[in-house]
């Protein structure tokens, strides 16, 4: 969705009052009364700020492994938000044909039907329905996962203040998009028991390596005012196409965010100030691994950089593409337009079945029930560059932009479930026991068979999955140091001076 509604949920997950809270008697609202026909409204429910995930949200669901791949069991999800503001008078039927054209109006219908759709908790059963200020939606959607790299979550530290871990590549650091469980917040509070994490700073999906967390509200406040203040100072690692220069490398050339949907930057004088110290650590006669020293934190900063000096990273799957063009952007050569340089991309990636890297489904690209043909490209890209579903990628995923970072750490927005056929969704009226949003699967590691949902397009198709090295991007965090601390990882396989493809 476009952004957080209206009201005091922000689109987030609701909250209970902490263990602190305390319990006070409130006088009751004194309800008016109703014109004739008039429907009512309850009042906004308080909201805990903070962090939002525990045992009930790391419990919806269960791993499995397979071919190298983390998995998870598909399950049922509700995503809910307040009524936004400018849906205020529209009937709910309105609002799923102009603002969720992935999904036919057949399909809103057999959901409403199978109780799928609540108003203020309430099953809706008319779409027709005129939405109000403070109205509650809720929305049980089938919900499948792209499978990420079984590599584990190494623990680097853990004391009263900080959980630093080395994150694998392939992984987003917090739900966003697609993903919920295969996170590092997720896995670290299944798997390893650490909850209620803030988020300091984040790391691309693509990107492996040194992450960090606090444990305290006022912990995350002071790291992240150094920061804010630029006062930490951060070194990655990276494999490079060619020889890169053996002197030391200053990159000062502004970048523009073309697209945070699909999570694609350029070299622009309209950017933003960057800068960034390059300096080679070795070279095997193909390719090179350069130390990255960021004095900036723009979104894909030394990745963007290191395209325009011509080395872009090795298996960098948006700026090492023959989407840029015969120089791939070497110099902020693009020779295309922002729109026609997105729709390349898209189609590339279409073309290989690779969508997931950018963080983005068929789904995502489809804007009617007909648009299903990845290989045109503008029906591929249409809802990327004008649809307002789905906004709450991962792609934007490493900014650290003030302007537009956010430390909630999950906007749970509704959306619609996949598309599917006439057919299958007369079948929902038999299968209503479905809609159960409880885990029927067991906490074991072993693949079962599960439940097939007939509104679901995800549960009819047969993905191939992506090897474990196409979920590796040569780029690593490496060290991260402030003011009263300093934390680094190895040195990956990758990035050793002896190393061969």
């Amino acid at each position: 969705m476009a952004e957080p509604g209206p009201g005091p949920s922000g689109g987030g997950e609701e909250g209970q009052p902490g263990p602190g809270d305390k319990e006070e008697a409130a006088p009751a609202p004194k309800k008016r009364r109703l014109a004739a026909g008039e429907r009512y409204v309850p009042p906004p429910r308080k909201l805990s700020s903070g962090v939002s995930f525990g045992a009930a949200h790391f419990a919806e669901t269960s791993y499995y492994f397979e071919g190298g791949l983390r998995k998870v069991r598909p399950y049922y999800f509700d995503f809910r938000t307040y009524c936004k503001g400018r849906w205020v008078g529209r009937s709910l039927l309105n609002v799923f044909s102009t603002e969720f054209r992935a999904q036919p109006l057949a399909y809103y219908r057999a959901a409403a039907r199978a109780g799928r759709l609540r108003l203020n908790e309430e099953p809706v059963r008319d779409l027709d329905i005129v939405l109000k200020n403070n109205d509650f939606l809720r929305n049980t959607v089938h919900r499948h996962e792209p499978p990420v790299t079984a590599q584990p979550i190494q623990i680097l530290v853990e004391d009263d203040e900080v959980v630093v871990v080395d994150k694998p590549s392939s992984l987003p650091v917090h739900p966003c998009g697609r993903f919920r469980h295969n996170t590092v917040i997720f896995i670290l509070g299944k798997e390893h028991d650490l909850k209620e994490l803030h988020t300091i700073h984040r790391l691309d999906r693509m990107t492996s390596g040194v992450l960090m967390f606090a444990k305290t509200a006022e912990v995350s406040k002071r790291i992240d005012e150094q920061v804010r203040e630029r006062q930490l100072e951060k070194e990655y690692v990276c494999r490079v196409v060619g020889e890169f220069p053996e002197h030391e490398v200053v990159c000062e050339e502004p970048i523009l965010v073309v697209s945070y949907k699909v999570g694609v930057c350029r070299v622009d004088p309209k950017g933003k100030f960057c800068k960034t110290v390059f300096q080679r650590l070795s070279y095997n006669g193909k390719t090179s691994v350069v130390r990255c020293l960021p004095r900036t934190g723009r979104m894909h900063q030394i990745r963007v950089h290191l395209q325009y000096l011509g080395h872009p990273i090795v298996n960098d799957p948006i700026y090492n593409m023959e989407a840029w063009g015969p120089d791939r952007g070497k110099g902020g050569n693009i020779d295309k337009t922002d729109e026609e340089l997105l729709k390349a991309l898209v189609k590339e990636h279409c073309s290989k079945q690779s969508l997931d890297i950018l963080g983005i489904s068929e789904e995502d690209l489809n804007s009617s029930a007909e648009n299903k043909d990845c290989g045109n490209s503008s029906d591929c890209t249409k809802s990327v560059l004008a649809d307002p579903i789905n906004e709450n990628s991962c792609s934007a995923e490493g900014t650290k932009d003030p302007e537009k970072d956010s430390k909630d750490p999950e906007r749970n927005d509704i959306a619609a479930c996949p598309l599917n056929s006439d057919s299958n969704l007369e079948m929902l009226e038999k299968t209503k026991e479905l809609c159960s949003c409880e885990n029927r699967d067991g906490q074991t590691g072993e693949k079962s068979s599960e439940e097939k949902d007939p509104l679901c397009v995800e549960c009819k198709i047969t993905r191939q999955d992506p090897s474990p090295k196409e979920l590796v991007m040569y780029l690593h965090a490496l060290r991260y140091k402030g003011a009263e601390f300093e934390y680094c990882s190895k040195m990956p396989e990758w990035a050793m001076e002896d190393w061969e493809e």
